[in-house]
């Protein structure tokens, strides 16, 4: 048990206001005590609440998809427009407006945006007209790349010292938002559940140590488009989801190469509204030197995925059952991975052919 400390003051009991003081103090630490069980802190269920009704209501910073003080995964395929999307959100908080369309009614605030996709290059072009009349970002729209001539000091991993440069530049900067994208450059293996579950474990006790709002984004592996976005389709999937307190994705609608849905996957500070039935549609645009998603309406996924012709659908049951037949110990999942479909497309085929 924790030594108490007993002030010498508590000795003068000429001083009531002293005595009173020092009394509630040791109640406090004995009452903590008696709360604290090794890894668990154990108090009655009304006593949480108590404790909770002193925080602030967590505020939106992208809708329903992103609230404050949540580690929030935003996770898509390769060139759905991520890094676009995260950018925009970014730049809305730290200019305290909202994005056309959706709700952000947190205060204007610094945003630190961790950029390990683009150069600083690609990211001009990215928010000017073809390298002139540049879009002028608000200064607390703060974007961080690694310094190509930083020293890692001698006995540090690589990993070790960018989480000490990652967390000094929350001290430094006193910022409350982070967007990192992605987190593949923080861990290269999140899609094993025993590198995402230290990657995951780290974010949770920085955003608890700094009072933070983390938005992480991810890469899924190649997925089967015609299928609904499912928590299944993220590296990594199951640590990643477990430890985030809300997750959404981006698809790719087959109506227009140019349209894309952005859909709930996971939420703890609000039901789900924006499901498989009421995903919300944009449009990648640049009007002018700021590139963008462009809220267009409300749909259903369904109507924007991939229909697969009775050709397609035939090529790819001869697939699976080729597949079986030449790799007899190869399992439903290891199939699905490989042509891009699910498990129990897989276990329906071969079920019905007796494979």
């Amino acid at each position: 048990m924790e030594k108490i400390n007993i002030n010498p003051e508590f000795n003068n009991l000429n001083n009531p206001e002293t005595f009173i003081n020092h009394f509630n103090t040791l109640k406090e630490q004995l009452a903590s005590e008696k709360e604290n069980k090794g890894l668990f802190r154990v108090m009655p269920a009304n006593k949480w609440i108590e404790q909770a009704k002193n925080r602030p209501i967590p505020k939106p910073l992208f809708d329903k998809f992103w609230f404050e003080n949540e580690l929030c995964i935003l996770f898509a395929d390769t060139n759905m427009g991520k890094s676009i999307l995260a950018v925009q959100i970014g730049n809305s908080i730290s200019k305290g407006e909202p994005i056309q369309g959706f709700k952000m009614e947190a205060a204007k605030q610094p945003v630190l945006y961790f950029d390990f996709e683009l150069t600083d290059k690609q990211f001009e072009i990215r928010y000017s007209d073809g390298f002139n009349n540049h879009y002028r970002f608000d200064n607390m729209f703060l974007r961080v790349e690694i310094n190509p001539n930083a020293e890692i000091p001698e006995r540090e991993s690589f990993e070790d010292y960018l989480n000490y440069s990652l967390e000094q530049s929350i001290i430094d900067t006193k910022a409350k938002i982070l967007i990192v994208d992605n987190l593949t450059y923080l861990k290269n293996e999140t899609e094993k559940a025993k590198d995402a579950l230290p990657l995951m474990k780290y974010l949770k006790e920085l955003k608890n140590k700094y009072e933070l709002s983390i938005l992480a984004l991810a890469h899924t592996p190649k997925r089967d488009l015609s299928k609904p976005i499912t928590r299944n389709d993220l590296q990594g999937s199951k640590m990643l989801i477990n430890f985030c307190d809300s997750a959404f994705a981006i698809g790719e609608s087959f109506q227009d190469k140019s349209l894309r849905y952005i859909k709930q996957i996971k939420a703890r500070n609000t039901e789900i509204i924006y499901d498989a039935e009421n995903i919300v549609i944009c449009q990648l645009h640049k009007p002018f030197n700021f590139l963008q998603f462009e809220f267009i309406d409300f749909g259903v996924e369904n109507e924007h995925l991939k229909k697969l012709s009775e050709k397609e659908k035939l090529e790819l049951e001869d697939n699976i059952i080729e597949l079986k037949r030449n790799n007899p110990d190869i399992s439903f999942g290891q199939i699905a991975k490989q042509l891009r479909t699910n498990k129990m497309k897989v276990k329906r085929v071969l079920d019905r052919n007796n494979s």
